[in-house]
């Protein structure tokens, strides 16, 4: 017997009302607004007190819910991908909590007590994993049943850092089922890479120790990183997981660029994406050879430099990790490639084989800073519901989606669209999760990121979950402190 297609049914989207416009924050920070946004994008969305990991992935859920009439006592799976996590003990079951709290508001039923509520961390690419957990249960001992996966974070940066502009905060659930109705992913085929990378982009409980914890129990959750040399990760695992998937592929690797009608990845700012993507595809051109590396050729001269060269930087293996543990940030792994890239973006090709890969949703994921865990679904997400609006037919064309985690590790999943798409992408509401956003003037960003609400806000309409208190005693028989209590306002 043939293994069930397995995979998307559904995505649903949440992000806090709070906008902060780039232009704006140009114009308050001193910095070039054509740069950012042509490398950044428009906008980014940031937390409110109201707001924590938790209530966002949970209001996703309920949308989730809703939008895709679910019968909670058939979801036996129920994860959650974060970074963000403010639980060292637990996650997912916070999240179940509150589902289940709204659902009995409405005199629905609860999701079933058999539902499995595991949490995945591995920096962005944990939603990546949730769902990867999510097939690989519903095709062993969830038969009959659905899974819901949400990766929901929030990305905050120390104002001044080449981090501050790629900012976000948001939450996208998504139904994961056999048959599925929107996306088939195909785990078989898929392509993995993972290493150590050592000072890429890290949490350490040590950054956070001493904090005084502002309103709500709010500490600021800024990360240790190394931008160049993130950067760099990200480049070499990419491709690594690229070339993984390939190897399984088999044939020409550089057809598989052309074939795909979207390439979907994690997106920690606008451009990084595209240098991933056209570095994968001259790495294909150098792996296939004959006409593959007549091509490639003709962006080295233009690039000043040999074939040659550049297929020997394309076969080394930038030691990343081992220069970093002596405290030697490699910022670039291929500087020859680099190079060729610049020719290269100079062609026709590059924008058959990376702006229009590329294209699909791109325009409103403008408006999302970073997300982390949820930048890639909420780019499937946009790319999606853009499609269904436009009438883009993409039944039964292929995609990748590939993700990534720093520290490192990378996902590359083909992809294939299923039959009838059309109807669960009208679902998603994409465009309306966006539409109740409201902009806050420079004094109300500052307070909204240093965690200081005595600065009034702007009014919005937020409904869902909010974090009501947070715990502070810590006595016999009722210990709470750091713990968070939650609100249902309705809605979501």
């Amino acid at each position: 017997m043939n293994a069930p297609e397995l995979g998307l049914s559904g995505l649903a989207v949440y992000v806090p009302p709070y906008r902060v416009d780039l232009q704006r924050w140009c114009r308050w920070s001193g910095q070039d607004w054509d740069k950012t946004r042509a490398v950044v994008g428009h906008a980014f969305r940031v937390r409110g007190p109201q707001h924590s990991v938790y209530t966002m992935a949970a209001n996703a859920v309920l949308r989730l819910i809703d939008r895709y009439e679910i019968d909670p006592q058939h979801v036996g799976y129920l994860a959650l991908g974060t970074e963000s996590s403010t639980d060292n003990a637990t996650g997912a079951v916070i999240v179940r909590g509150l589902v289940d709290r709204a659902l009995r508001a409405a005199g629905r039923v609860p999701l079933a007590r058999d539902c499995e509520v595991p949490e995945f961390k591995q920096a962005c690419l944990a939603g990546v994993y949730g769902i990867k957990g999510a097939m690989r249960y519903l095709a062993l001992d969830g038969a009959g049943r659905q899974a819901i996966v949400v990766a929901s974070d929030v990305a905050e940066y120390a104002r001044g850092s080449t981090g501050e502009p790629t900012q976000g905060a948001g939450a996208v659930a998504m139904l994961v089922e056999r048959e599925p109705q929107l996306l088939a992913l195909d785990l078989a085929a898929a392509g993995n890479a993972s290493d150590y990378r050592v000072l890429d982009f890290r949490k350490p409980f040590a950054r956070y120790c001493g904090q005084q914890p502002a309103a709500l129990g709010r500490v600021l959750d800024f990360p240790v990183f190394n931008g160049k040399y993130s950067t760099a990760c990200y480049l070499e695992a990419t491709l690594a997981a690229l070339a993984a998937l390939l190897d399984k592929r088999g044939g020409a690797r550089a057809s598989f660029f052309h074939e795909v009608v979207a390439a979907v990845m994690h997106r920690p700012y606008h451009r990084m994406p595209h240098q991933g993507w056209a570095m994968a595809y001259l790495f294909a051109l150098g792996a296939d050879g004959g006409g593959a590396h007549a091509e490639l050729s003709g962006y080295c001269v233009a690039a000043g430099m040999t074939l040659n060269e550049v297929l020997t930087e394309m076969r080394a293996t930038p030691a990343l990790g081992a220069h970093a543990e002596r405290g030697d940030l490699i910022a670039e792994p291929y500087p020859r490639c680099v190079q060729v890239l610049k020719a290269f973006r100079k062609t026709p090709i590059h924008h058959d084989v990376v702006e229009t890969k590329l294209s699909l949703g791109a325009e409103p994921m403008m408006e999302m800073g970073n997300l982390y865990t949820a930048a890639l679904p909420a780019w499937l997400a946009a790319g999606l519901e853009e499609a269904a609006i436009n009438g883009n037919d993409l039944t039964g064309r292929p995609l990748v989606l590939i993700g990534y985690g720093s520290g490192d590790a990378s996902d590359a999943i083909p992809a294939r669209v299923a039959d009838g798409w059309q109807r669960a992408a009208a679902r998603i509401g994409f465009a309306a999760a966006l539409a109740g956003g409201v902009d806050v003037d420079q004094a109300q960003y500052e307070a909204l990121h240093a965690a200081d609400y005595r600065v009034p806000l702007p009014a919005v309409t937020d409904n869902g979950f909010i974090v009501e208190r947070v715990g502070a005693g810590d006595r016999r028989g009722c210990e709470d402190f750091g713990i968070e209590f939650y609100r249902y306002a309705g809605g979501a």
